[in-house]
C-alpha cells in the first residue's frame, strides 16, 4: 500500500492516536507541534457523546496554527519530519492526487 495513502488514514478519528503522540504535525501548514497545543477537536454531536469513550476516541483534531482537518501523530508510525509533511501536502492538499498506474 502507498505510504501517503496509508498516512492519510490517520488524520481523521485521531483522538487516541494523538493522545499518546509526543510530537504531532499538521499535513496543511506543515507545523510540528506537540499533542497539548491541540485544542480543537471535531466529531461530538450531542453532549451524550462527551460521556461516550467510543465517541471520544473518535474524534478528529484540528491544527492549533491553520484550522485544518490534517493533524498527523508521531503514535501512527509515519514520521512528524518536514519532508513528510511536504510530500503529505503534495499529494492531499494540492491536488496532486496519487493515481494508481493504468495498465
Amino acid at each position: 500500500m502507498n505510504e501517503l495513502l496509508a498516512a492519510y488514514r490517520y488524520l481523521t478519528n485521531n483522538y487516541a492516536q494523538l493522545h499518546d503522540s509526543k510530537r504531532c504535525g499538521c499535513c496543511n501548514c506543515m507545523e510540528i507541534f506537540r499533542p497539548e497545543e491541540i485544542v480543537g477537536w471535531l466529531g461530538l454531536d450531542t453532549l451524550e457523546q462527551m460521556n461516550d469513550p467510543v465517541a471520544v476516541a473518535k474524534q478528529t483534531a484540528m491544527c492549533p496554527h491553520c484550522g485544518a482537518e490534517a493533524v498527523l501523530g508521531d503514535k501512527s508510525g509515519f514520521p512528524i519530519h518536514p519532508n513528510f509533511l511536504m510530500k503529505m501536502n503534495e499529494a492531499w492538499f494540492q491536488r496532486t492526487m496519487i493515481r494508481p498506474k493504468t495498465k
